[in-house]
């Protein structure tokens, strides 16, 4: 794939180290950027199955959300962004390299257990490359990018570690029990850096976010990379008492629980600003807030068994949900802030992709990507501070046997369920995917397939099924 061994990818990381200096020769290679000389702190703030109805500020009309929603008003909000995939370990297998998942050898879900390979050892993932310019980097929450010793955290570039390696854990029990149908026993799934620890009882999310705010604190004096991506809103649905109070306005149990749980989030995001307005940090700190993918409408989320669908999480007016490859799958919320260098309270319509955090961080702290691999984001940073178009051409999905690709107002799906293996919609005209055009537009059906199958090529190189 790049040539080289894993240890030697991770010798030439770990010798890479020139601080303020810069980068100099070897994978990585000199950018031009303002902010080279100031680098800002970095936060990425990740939710977990939270639909694109379940936020304040994206319309959300019974879910409260101030503190997100204060989140954007210091920022960007857009509205036409999109993860990599409809699930978790895809999503964030292009969050934390910048390139399509297939790539990194996570196309779908990583499976259970402690010995699972998911994210490929030697792909070079943000904390890696922020490492080399003097970053010291911390996680704290869910991982899902493989169990086994070479995928974890502390084998991926983060400094300090904190959280559960599988895709979900029991909030209270921290054990993950969601895969006995495959011969799986449960297992009890809480790490600090690479050891495992025992906090039976305590609120796993509240421990996330302590954790946070801890790294914050010990780390002021220096430029920081932390990772939170949460737990919340994903099931199992175990929000405290104080929550579910809040938003008694609700009638419906399962979307006064799915409010509870957006609570909960919205809480740990209060908590973590909070820190950073303590000590003066919030001026010179980009934060990203993204959610992995759409909302879930899994059985796992309902309070009991009477029901046969869940009508919990929202996709606000889109088609879809997780595991969907609609809009409601893949179109999520997103923010960007970084007071004093990005305008605040802007809404941006234009298209950005969850592995375009991984180039725009790098071009702020001033590093070009490494020059041995295919990297498909792009820096969007041009798109919030000088109104600049989308630099995507095309985006590509794939979520089991189904695929997709954008292009332009465009959109085709293959093999979206058992009753359309194609669909075609024009985004801008419909972007709730109400009408079907393709019978209408045959010649652009076989050029978007066409595409499709170019791109499974190219990602497919060195990743055979």
């Amino acid at each position: 794939m790049n040539g080289f061994q894993s240890l030697n990818r991770r010798s030439f990381l770990k010798n890479s180290l020139f601080g303020s200096m810069g980068f100099a020769g070897g994978l990585f290679a000199p950018a031009a950027s303002a902010a080279n000389s100031n680098r800002p702190n970095i936060i990425i703030l990740y939710s977990d199955d939270q639909g694109y109805g379940d936020v304040g500020c994206y319309g959300g009309v019974d879910i409260f959300t101030p503190h997100i929603d204060a989140l954007a008003a210091s920022g960007t909000r857009f509205t036409q962004w999109y993860s990599n995939a409809p699930v978790c370990s895809p999503s964030r297998a292009a969050l934390l390299t910048g390139r399509y998942p297939r790539r990194g050898g996570v196309p779908g879900n990583v499976p259970a257990g402690f010995s699972a390979i998911g994210l490929k050892p030697d792909e070079i993932t943000l904390a890696e490359a922020l490492k080399t310019v003097g970053y010291h980097t911390g996680i704290s929450g869910k991982w899902h990018q493989g169990g086994a010793q070479e995928c974890r955290p502390v084998s991926q570039g983060f400094d300090e570690s904190f959280g559960f390696l599988n895709g979900c854990v029991d909030y209270y029990s921290h054990i993950f029990y969601w895969a006995l149908a495959g011969g799986i026993p449960p297992m009890h799934d809480l790490w600090e850096n690479n050891e495992e620890i025992w906090k039976n009882g305590e609120f796993i999310h509240d421990l996330i976010t302590q954790r946070a705010v801890q790294f914050i604190r010990r780390n002021k004096e220096k430029p920081f990379f932390l990772y939170v991506p949460f737990n919340a809103p994903h099931y199992p649905m175990h929000a405290p008492d104080e929550y579910f109070d809040r938003v008694r306005h609700i009638q419906d149990p399962h979307r006064r629980i799915q409010a509870a749980m957006v609570s909960v989030l919205d809480d740990s995001v209060g908590k973590i600003m909070d820190e950073l307005k303590r000590n003066d940090l919030m001026e010179n700190t980009l934060i990203f807030f993204i959610s992995d993918n759409g909302p879930s409408t899994e059985q796992r989320n309902l309070l009991d068994d009477s029901r046969e669908e869940y009508h919990g999480g929202s996709a606000g007016d889109y088609r879809g949900h997780k595991f969907d490859l609609f809009e409601g799958g893949i179109r999520v919320p997103a923010l960007m802030s970084w007071p004093g260098v990005i305008p605040a309270g802007q809404t941006v319509d234009e298209i950005g992709v969850t592995m375009d955090v991984f180039p725009t961080i790098l071009h702020i702290v001033g590093a070009d990507l490494p020059t041995d691999r295919t990297y498909d984001g792009y820096n969007i940073l041009p798109m919030v501070t000088q109104n600049a178009k989308s630099p995507h051409q095309q985006i590509f999905w794939e979520s089991g046997k189904r695929r997709a690709v954008r292009r332009e107002n465009w959109k085709l799906i293959l093999n979206a369920d058992d009753e359309n293996p194609i669909l075609l919609f024009d985004l801008k005209a419909d972007p709730q995917e109400t009408i079907d055009l393709k019978e209408k537009y045959p010649a652009l059906v076989n050029a978007l397939k066409q595409e499709i199958e170019i791109w499974e090529q190219d990602v497919n190189r060195n990743n055979p099924e």
